[in-house]
């Protein structure tokens, strides 16, 4: 249980961190970096959130989305260096990407086939996955950047689950979109 008595501390002042296993990092370390952009990510589905109260099932998933956020930024906290810790270091699971593929699956079934790319936007909900999206996406590109940077390990089930995050808030805008009909589809050229 994360127990937080004190909220500033001081010791981030000389622009470091530190990670849960105890090494300090620059503020601006890639790793951080990562951990940081997973946390932004989290703070736009909260927002998307305000306006899927009326959407129990997707408002759930969005909900287990928001904890499985906070066990990914716990897992890049904590580098797998291949040195024994004194803890078991909360790491993504494979269960947890599949999880994410099955209501991938199942909120796609819905919805008709796309015949064209889609602008972000719609409805309030679908604006802000779309924004989630967007913010899923840097931070999968930062991981991939921290997993190919020497002495760093990001594991394949971390990567899985923003690659598929990134999709699931996709369709999940999509079936806020009154299930796609309200989508509003890219028109190649049209203001040319």
């Amino acid at each position: 249980m994360v127990k937080l008595n004190k909220i500033y501390t001081r010791t981030g002042d000389d622009g470091t961190t530190g990670l849960v296993s105890g090494p300090r990092r620059l503020k601006h370390d890639l790793r951080v970096e990562a951990y940081g952009t997973v946390d932004e990510t989290n703070s736009v589905i909260g927002l998307a959130r305000l306006h899927t109260v009326d959407q129990p099932d997707l408002d759930a998933m969005l909900a287990r989305v928001q904890n499985d956020l906070f066990d990914l930024g716990a897992d890049l906290a904590a580098p797998d260096t291949g040195e024994p810790l004194a803890y078991e270091p909360l790491r993504i699971v494979e269960k947890q990407v599949i999880r994410l593929e099955t209501e991938i699956d199942a909120l796609n079934a819905t919805l008709d086939p796309l015949r064209s790319f889609i602008l972000p936007g719609g409805s309030p909900a679908a604006a802000w996955l779309h924004f989630a999206r967007t913010v899923a996406r840097r931070a999968e590109r930062q991981m991939v950047a921290l997993s190919k940077t020497e002495d760093e390990i990001v594991s394949s089930a971390a990567i899985g689950y923003i690659n598929r995050l990134s999709d699931f808030l996709f369709v999940a805008a999509r079936h806020t979109n009154d299930g796609g009909k309200a989508d509003i589809l890219w028109v190649p050229g049209k203001n040319r």
